[in-house]
């Protein structure tokens, strides 16, 4: 289903065919700080609505994820990076759809920091 989300102050805003029925949180070092409920889509499955010149990217480690956020509220919508076969693909915080209903998801805990 085609869902549309943003950061907090609404610069960047984006559209993507996600489902918001199961999500994975995970603890690595930058997930478990921000707190984020992830899915993933295809790279076509997503489009940025607006703020692409809001939005800065921090990669560390193996540079591999793009971990955008927007420069002026900080809220990380969305990641960018590529599946273990190399198609490229976009990391969805269901946190920051529009109209969202945590309550309904079914989180799955993945143990990130081992990896």
């Amino acid at each position: 289903m085609k869902q549309q989300g943003g950061c907090h102050c609404g610069k960047v805003r984006f559209e993507a065919e996600v489902s918001a029925e199961k999500g994975m949180s995970c603890n690595c070092s930058i997930c478990g700080k921000r707190g984020t409920i992830l899915t993933f889509v295809p790279e076509e499955g997503f489009k940025l609505l607006s703020g692409q010149d809001a939005l800065t990217d921090y990669q560390f480690g193996k540079k591999s994820i793009h971990h955008y956020f927007c420069g002026t509220c900080g809220v990380s919508a969305f990641g960018a990076g590529a599946t273990p076969d190399g198609k490229k693909m976009r990391a969805i915080n269901l946190r920051c759809l529009d109209g969202i209903d945590l309550g309904k998801i079914q989180v799955q805990l993945v143990n990130g920091k081992d990896f």
